[in-house]
């Protein structure tokens, strides 16, 4: 190093010695880091992005099935999303769910306190009520509501809109719902014929598994035990870790039980079913009217237009 530069070098140094913020770094050091402007932060812009709260106690499982600190927000659908949206097979069940679970899995956040969960944590019960709340806030505009018709018992037909707030659920009766555990987020059930069972209404995880499975059977031209399918979804509290082997093990195991285990199971499965019923209940000039619940214009109408004529000039 030569004598100009030791000299710029030594003044550099001397220069950080006496600088007064490195001197209280080094008298107080750096201190603890505050997380709250991140949070809010992290709140501004949720709200800057269109992230909107929901309500958990509003849905049809009520938010019992998810953990106690647990949040979901959803947003509107975006161009990208409705568009592939738009090229669902009707015919086909499969595709049609497919392209459901895209939408939450696109327009929703779900997290229990740092922990980030996914779409797959969502009850498949609830799934009707958080696309309908996404499809609210893709198209606010009153012209793209969904409208249904309705009858009344004069035989006078109207229009109601397809909306939550004409829904009804199924409930889990009182003789199971005593079972209710708040800690482990599930019914556990007492039995004298199959011990303790631990049960749920499914995931949207579970479901999107069990289809997984029968279609690879279908594949392999391999038939699978339709009673053990109809209650599968119900005892399987957790999607992670579950596939087609694990399935596989679980069906074997089911083989192994007694007819009278299988019964209780099953009666218990009937009875944890929850949902949407197949009918909207409206009031109508003092009496309450059925309308069936259904998708003008097919499940597509969901994010695509149907009504034309409203766009043309």
């Amino acid at each position: 190093m030569s004598e100009n530069n030791q000299d710029d070098y030594k003044q550099m140094v001397e220069e950080q010695e006496s600088n007064p913020m490195i001197d209280e770094i080094k008298s107080k050091g750096l201190g603890k880091a505050s997380m709250s402007r991140w949070q809010n932060d992290t709140q501004d812009s949720d709200v800057h992005l269109g992230w909107m709260d929901v309500d958990l106690t509003t849905l049809p499982s009520e938010g019992k099935f998810y953990p106690v600190d647990a949040k979901l927000q959803i947003r509107s659908a975006r161009v990208a999303e409705i568009r592939q949206f738009s090229t669902m097979d009707e015919s086909n069940l499969v595709d049609i769910e497919d392209k459901l679970n895209m939408i939450v899995k696109s327009c929703t956040k779900f997290r229990s306190g740092s922990k980030m969960l996914t779409y797959k944590d969502i009850c498949e019960e609830d799934r009707i009520y958080i696309i309908l709340s996404i499809r609210d806030l893709t198209f606010p505009e009153p012209e793209n509501k969904l409208m249904l018709k309705g009858e009344d018992s004069s035989g006078v037909s109207f229009d109601v809109e397809l909306s939550t707030k004409y829904f009804t659920t199924e409930n889990v009766p009182e003789e199971i719902e005593q079972y209710y555990d708040y800690e482990q987020r599930a019914y556990v059930i007492h039995t004298k014929s199959a011990g303790e069972v631990i049960m749920a209404p499914p995931s949207v995880g579970v479901m999107e598994e069990i289809t997984k499975f029968m279609q690879s059977r279908q594949r392999e031209r391999k038939n699978w035990d339709q009673s053990f399918i109809q209650i599968l979804p119900y005892i399987t509290t957790d999607w992670r870790g579950l596939n087609s082997k694990t399935i596989f093990e679980k069906e074997i195991e089911f083989q192994g039980w007694s007819e009278r285990k299988y019964m209780v199971i099953y009666r218990l499965a009937e009875k944890m079913k929850i949902g949407v019923k197949p009918d909207l209940v409206v009031e109508r000039q003092g009496e309450e009217v059925l309308v069936p619940l259904n998708f003008p214009g097919g499940i597509k109408g969901l994010f695509i237009i149907s009504d034309l004529a409203g766009e043309l000039l």
